[in-house]
């Protein structure tokens, strides 16, 4: 059975690792740097682990110098490593440590969705489909290499990018398994090579947390994704009401049959008994379920009491 090496940090990690000791595999190196605020699972859990399982252990922000790469090669031969949120550029020396390189897990259809923010890209273009793929390391480029292992989660106009983490948090793990399996019976399985080709590519830049500024001149579906793409774990989607800045955290599209001329953000109806606000767009309406104001109110029918202002 082959042995890895674990490189990166967080809890996916520590979740892959309980996965391939449980599994019989053995872990003979772990590689870590300083853990991210909003990680629960520490760089001292990673070397706390290490100990109890007697494998190697390194922390490093930064790979590829003479010392780190003595210190990988004396750790013996670890066959393949797995790559989860690592904090700096792995390069090609260190990709070359492994006989079957550095696995790592990219929440994007590659070569379609590279980069950054993928999930929420995709929710807001309109696709139906979000992919997780784990490919082969290439040193210094970006989320290319072959892939050897792909699913996808259907995406519907009412998924949210919370449910798209949750279910890669979940799917990550099992997907290194099944790679590192493959790879295990056969070394020279590839299940497809990306295209080099730049029209078959799609780059996507990080997004911060003014880009869910909602333009309400949008239509409601527009409107609606970048809701759906901008929750948790990022800050939301927001407007505007009588100057107060209003999160909205849930809403879905109204359909009746009135017939109306309005400026796009216009509340053309506060529900009472439900506590929605129903609010007009470019094209089309858009009812809010749930909001979130400076003082901690949710309810949109306690924020908007009437029909005579707008969001913007």
């Amino acid at each position: 059975m082959m042995r890895i090496a674990l490189i990166g940090r967080s809890e996916l990690l520590w979740q892959t690792a309980q996965l391939f000791i449980c599994r019989g595999y053995e872990i003979s190196l772990i590689i870590t740097s300083k853990e991210a605020p909003e990680y629960s699972i520490t760089a001292a859990d990673f070397e706390n682990l290490a100990a109890k399982i007697g494998a190697g252990y390194l922390y490093t922000g930064k790979l590829g110098d003479e010392k780190s790469l003595e210190f990988i090669c004396a750790q013996g031969k670890s066959d393949i490593a797995v790559s989860v949120n690592y904090s700096g550029v792995i390069p090609e020396s260190v990709i070359d440590c492994f006989e079957l390189g550095i696995l790592n897990a990219h929440g994007g259809d590659l070569p379609r969705y590279r980069g950054n923010a993928c999930q929420a890209w995709a929710i807001i273009n309109g696709e139906d489909k979000i992919g997780l793929c784990v490919h082969k390391m290439i040193g210094g480029e970006l989320d290319n290499g072959k892939i050897i292992a792909r699913d996808y989660m259907p995406l519907e106009l009412s998924t949210k990018v919370g449910q798209c983490y949750d279910w890669m948090e979940q799917r990550i793990p099992s997907l290194f398994y099944e790679a590192v399996n493959t790879l295990a019976e056969d070394p020279e399985f590839v299940l497809e090579v990306q295209s080099t080709m730049p029209v078959d590519a799609l780059r996507c830049y990080p997004r911060r947390p003014e880009d869910g500024c909602i333009d309400f001149h949008q239509s409601a579906e527009q409107v609606l994704r970048l809701i759906n793409a901008s929750g948790r774990p990022f800050a939301g989607a927001y407007g505007y009401y009588k100057g107060q800045k209003i999160i909205i955290h849930d809403a879905r599209l109204y359909h009746d049959e009135e017939r109306y001329l309005a400026i796009p953000g216009q509340i053309a109806k506060v529900n009472k008994d439900s506590g929605s606000v129903v609010v007009i767009t470019g094209n089309g309406k858009l009812e809010l379920l749930t909001v979130e104001t400076t003082n901690g109110e949710q309810v949109p029918a306690k924020v908007v009491t009437g029909i005579r202002n707008r969001f913007c």
